[in-house]
């Protein structure tokens, strides 16, 4: 048991899907997990553990932003073992070539937040994904034919950012979308040595304006979900 997650040891699988509505967790474990057990409601953030096929999986509320997703990232990886993190998340598009429900693989987070920069002193660590993942969800996503896109994204401190030269400056450098939790992620993933991969669904366009509803960001999505299951079973289901 970790301060924040009230699992005991054993509870929560090497590999890990991390929404970051905790509804979303227990819409996920309901509906894609067989015998899923709730083994954390601390602060409502959910978690359940699982089985995918045969592979035990676990889903793990992080909450919006990057200091609440680092402390349940911190706690998975340092407290309980996790190997392997997927997030399975919604991001705003930024760019006129991604539409609506489109998947993104993020193979690198830019960020606008402080947290690295204390972490480095200054240096401008570039976090990545892992490339063994990133490569398997895009060949499940082709073998789908999934709208699929790969590349760099932006992983803001804010939500509701008035800096719309930013984002329009980040286009033009061929970032595809902003969300809130990767660069946190891949940061830890690198720390700690372990496996880690964003997956994001367009659940709104920065530029044209459309969005989902949210109920359709907690309980569809189902192309982002199978291609995480999909990926962590193909990368680990054999181990």
């Amino acid at each position: 048991m970790s301060i924040h997650i009230g699992a005991d040891s054993g509870q929560i699988a090497p590999y890990v899907l991390m929404p970051g509505d905790p509804l979303r967790a227990k819409w996920i474990a309901e509906h894609y997990l067989e015998d899923a057990k709730l083994y954390s409601d601390v602060r409502n953030m959910f978690g359940y553990t699982g089985t995918y096929k045969g592979l035990e999986v676990s889903v793990q509320g992080s909450g919006m932003g990057m200091p609440s997703f680092a402390i349940y990232g911190t706690e998975l990886f340092n407290d309980f073992g996790v190997q392997t993190i997927v997030r399975v998340g919604s991001c705003g598009a930024l760019n006129t070539d991604v539409k609506l429900r489109d998947v993104i693989l993020a193979s690198g987070a830019c960020t606008d937040s402080g947290m690295n920069r204390l972490r480095f002193e200054g240096v401008d660590f570039a976090p990545i994904a892992d490339f063994e993942l990133l490569r398997t969800a895009y060949d499940v996503a082709a073998a789908n034919k999934m709208p699929t896109h790969v590349g760099n994204i932006l992983s803001s401190d804010s939500f509701y950012n008035d800096r719309a030269e930013l984002t329009t400056r980040l286009t033009e450098y061929g970032v595809l979308a902003v969300e809130m939790e990767a660069a946190a992620l891949y940061t830890l993933a690198a720390k700690y040595g372990r496996k880690a991969l964003a997956i994001c669904t367009v659940s709104d366009h920065v530029i044209t304006g459309e969005a989902t509803s949210s109920q359709e960001r907690e309980q569809s999505f189902s192309d982002m979900i199978e291609v995480a299951l999909e990926t962590v079973l193909t990368v680990h289901g054999q181990k």
